[in-house]
């Protein structure tokens, strides 16, 4: 137990009323002993956009935060703000915690991390020579890392702006070595060669319904992985299994990447099954 240590963080994003973070911090900080308030800031409530940020940031220091997570649409918005990159942050180009501590604010990604081991529980098993990821913003940045590291040969990567998509191939295959990752011109070309398909777009979230590759392209041999958890089953997860797809759904990469943001910002070790029991009894 850690007895009377008092922890204030909060979450910076657009449209992030239904995030579950605040509850899983909350719950892990009383089971331990903690204090631990967490605050959403939200930009659609607050009118504002990620123009805010300096202002949210001094805010924050201000009023005594410990730290900040940091979603859409701020991951690579919040870079230029901060003092300090951990290795992992610096390498991927997006953070979504910073830890505000002795005067100084250091970024962190603890997205990678927590795609990185709900991929291994869920589906530790396929086949990963060919992958197609919609999506180059920051949590995409992430979860390329991470597919690479865990073995992805080729991984193809889509956005509706595609210099984000070629600038995020071009930082990946500076770090795994030669043409791993390339930008997609051809969606079904490149569904059509694929093992596995990833969303890291907002796309499918209840504020956004919808699928982020035409339902046509779907079939029975793709595995499907989402980092959407709200709705934890999305139109794309769906449709993925009613033609028989293994799915991944984005109840993991949520809890892992809370139970290492709850580390940095408290300085003790959170029971991560713990963390995944009360996330799972949220969504039941």
């Amino acid at each position: 137990m850690t007895a009377n240590k008092s922890i204030l963080a909060g979450l910076i994003g657009a449209g992030i009323q239904a995030s579950r973070t605040p509850a899983m911090h909350e719950h892990e900080g009383d089971a331990q002993g903690m204090r631990y308030l967490y605050r959403l800031i939200d930009l659609d409530q607050l009118k504002l956009d990620s123009a805010a940020l300096p202002d949210l940031l001094s805010a924050a220091e201000r009023t005594g935060f410990t730290g900040l997570n940091i979603t859409f649409p701020c991951k690579q918005a919040i870079i230029p703000l901060l003092d300090e990159l951990s290795d992992e942050a610096r390498g991927i180009g997006a953070v979504n915690t910073v830890v505000l501590k002795d005067g100084k604010r250091i970024g962190h990604n603890t997205d990678c991390l927590g795609f990185s081991e709900g991929f291994r529980r869920g589906l530790k098993d396929v086949e990963r020579t060919h992958v197609v990821q919609m999506g180059a913003g920051g949590a995409g940045a992430a979860v390329a890392h991470a597919l690479l590291s865990e073995g992805v040969q080729q991984l193809t990567i889509f956005d509706v702006e595609n210099e984000r998509a070629q600038a995020l191939a071009a930082n990946l295959n500076q770090h795994f070595g030669f043409a791993r990752a390339q930008p997609g011109s051809d969606l079904p070309a490149a569904m059509a060669v694929a093992n596995g398909l990833v969303n890291t777009t907002p796309m499918g979230m209840a504020k956004l319904p919808g699928m982020p590759v035409p339902r046509a392209l779907l079939r029975k041999a793709l595995w499907v992985a989402e980092i959407v958890y709200f709705p934890l089953e999305t139109e794309l997860l769906r449709e993925a299994r009613a033609i028989g797809c293994r799915t991944l759904d984005g109840g993991n990469m949520a809890v892992f990447q809370a139970v290492k943001a709850f580390e940095l910002f408290s300085g003790a070790a959170a029971d991560a099954q713990r963390m995944l029991d009360h996330f799972h009894s949220m969504n039941a």
